[in-house]
């Protein structure tokens, strides 16, 4: 009898084993990868790719797991037929280009960004990592904005493309795009290490741009030439410096004249953002945790706690809402 037991145990195991679905091999696959067990990641994909052979989602894990465990040539063999089918999506090509990038092969990693967006022309991803690409080709020469721009342009509520737009101007003395691509990245991505850093550089551009002379800035024609005039009006408003308090009533005074102005002749999101916060008695609030935060923390929470009831509505506010920009608001051409 215990034989016979032991026999059907061995003979049961394997078929067990194989009862697993393809779904919860991916699963277990994750544990291992969290894990910084790469090899066995790979392992059991292989199997659940083995399962479904035509399931790309689990050909793209097996790629990444590959890439983790440094093995490029394979993970180069595994994405490559999946770039070349008809079921490639934005991720495949991606992850197609970076691995090529990580094995030092520029000329196949752009082949593959090309071939991503000729079938995905509107993928603010794609962009964004083809920009990166360009950028680390030559670095400090600054060729990864034009790809960024595209990207904001095509895909406009992709945060990526406005958090390298907004670091290339900043360090090349932009400060129109610097202050409007920030504004935008800290709505899209509200809560990140990167949201903190953005801050950051908003609040100095500000600085600097009343500190050296608004009027000073080079302009073209339309929207750029109305947003330096409209600021422009403010300057008055900085005498005692730059600051949270200064700029919420500097920003306020910005959004009454632009749309009494010429400035209501270019609609933009972040505007109108502005404007629902201001109807809402919520622009206070708003510029304190854009500028506060990262100006004076001590200050900024003794602000929160004296101003409890704002706070908390700013707080749902930000938290329920999500940060939509319709396209052909693009003006940076």
């Amino acid at each position: 009898m215990y034989k016979w037991i032991c026999f059907l145990a061995i003979w049961v195991l394997p078929f067990s084993m194989l009862a697993q679905t393809a779904d919860e091999l991916r699963e277990s696959a994750r544990a291992y990868q969290k894990q910084g067990d790469y090899n066995n990641a790979i392992l059991v994909l292989n199997k659940a790719s083995n399962l479904e052979p035509q399931n790309i989602e689990i050909k793209k894990e097996l790629a990444i797991a590959f890439y983790l465990g440094r093995q490029y040539p394979k993970a180069i063999d595994v994405i490559k037929p999946v770039v070349e089918g008809p079921s490639a999506d934005e991720q495949s090509f991606q992850i197609a280009a970076l691995l090529y990038k990580a094995a030092d092969n520029f000329k196949e990693a752009e082949k593959q960004f090309k071939a991503g967006l000729k079938k995905f022309p509107t993928s603010g991803t794609l962009y964004y990592e083809y920009g990166n690409l360009v950028d680390s080709k030559d670095p400090g020469m600054g060729k990864g904005i034009s790809f960024w721009e595209r990207g904001i342009e095509a895909d406009p509520e992709y945060p990526g493309n406005y958090f390298n737009a907004t670091k290339h101007y900043s360090n090349s003395g932009n400060a129109i795009w610097t202050m409007i691509y920030g504004e935008m990245f800290v709505n899209l991505e509200s809560f990140t290490a990167r949201t903190t850093e953005v801050k950051n550089i908003l609040l100095e551009e500000y600085k600097k741009l009343f500190a050296y002379g608004i009027v000073s800035i080079k302009t073209r024609p339309g929207f750029e030439t109305e947003w330096v005039n409209t600021l422009n009006k403010q300057t008055s408003l900085s005498k005692n410096g730059i600051g949270a308090e200064a700029l919420t009533a500097i920003r306020a005074r910005f959004i009454l004249d632009w749309f009494h102005g010429e400035g209501k002749n270019y609609p933009f999101k972040l505007f109108d953002l502005h404007r629902q916060l201001l109807q809402d008695g919520l622009f206070d609030s708003y510029n304190q945790w854009l500028f506060g935060s990262v100006e004076n923390m001590v200050n900024y929470q003794t602000w929160t706690t004296n101003h409890q009831a704002d706070y908390a509505s700013f707080n749902q506010f930000q938290r329920s809402r999500l940060f939509k920009i319709p396209s052909g608001q693009y003006y940076n051409k």
